[in-house]
């Protein structure tokens, strides 16, 4: 049953994201005469990176795709993701007192969204100064779409995992995070530490600034993005069932 779906699920999405990519150029030609969501662009840094993963045990087997990600600055975003928590609720969670969450996603493209992992970024005002102090990690598995979230120290912190991601893993272990301040280039880092297995799996997230001269248009720099990545997490399911 779960496999009909999964089937269906597919070919829906392949249907509506194929009709909107018809659609695409039509909206970039009619942008300028709309205003077309220019003042949430300049709210919005584009990143490009890699995706790492490894696992050790019981079977080597490690992969790596690339990756773009939008760093929303959701204080003065004019329409943040609404999928998301909103700058107010990330503080409260945080208890942070800074005038700035960040949200590190992936958007959705024509119709799909696909985002394992989002992370708000929640800095304190100390004197003149704002610090990074605590981050939120926004974590949804593939294919069942459940979400958890859970706060975790930037500089480097262990949480007890919250969440089948994987049929590979089971629920045993905690998970180590640690991530920088966005900047000219941003990391996250993950790995997993097992009762039986050990350190036995890690992934990371390595990325640079893209500059604004290098787009025009939000929608065609994550043309396919989220699909790209569904693409890669079950085609590295079919690899490790072979394996």
């Amino acid at each position: 049953m779960e496999l009909v779906y999964l089937v269906c699920s597919l070919l829906s999405t392949s249907i509506t994201s194929f009709l909107l990519s018809l659609l695409l150029p039509f909206r970039l030609l009619l942008r300028p005469l709309f205003g077309g969501g220019a003042d949430d662009d300049a709210v919005v840094s584009l990143y490009e990176g890699t995706v790492w993963h490894e696992r050790l045990r019981p079977v080597h087997h490690s992969f790596q795709y690339p990756v773009r990600y939008a760093l929303i600055d959701l204080d003065h975003a004019s329409n943040p993701p609404s999928d998301h928590l909103s700058a107010h609720q990330a503080r409260l969670i945080s208890g942070t007192t800074g005038p700035v969450s960040f949200l590190l996603t992936i958007p959705p493209s024509v119709g799909y969204v696909q985002n394992p992992l989002s992370l708000y970024y929640c800095y304190d005002i100390e004197g003149s100064s704002q610090t990074l102090k605590k981050c939120i990690a926004e974590v949804t598995n593939t294919p069942w779409g459940e979400r958890v979230s859970f706060l975790f120290n930037p500089n480097s912190d262990v949480v007890a995992k919250a969440l089948h991601v994987s049929p590979f893993m089971d629920m045993l272990g905690t998970w180590t995070m640690k991530t920088n301040i966005p900047g000219d280039n941003l990391f996250v880092t993950i790995s997993v530490n097992h009762p039986k297995h050990g350190d036995y799996f890690s992934a990371s997230l390595m990325a640079k600034r893209v500059s604004s001269s290098m787009h025009t248009d939000l929608a065609l720099f994550f043309w396919l993005m989220p699909h790209k990545v569904a693409f890669w997490i079950y085609w590295q399911v079919k690899q490790l069932i072979q394996e």
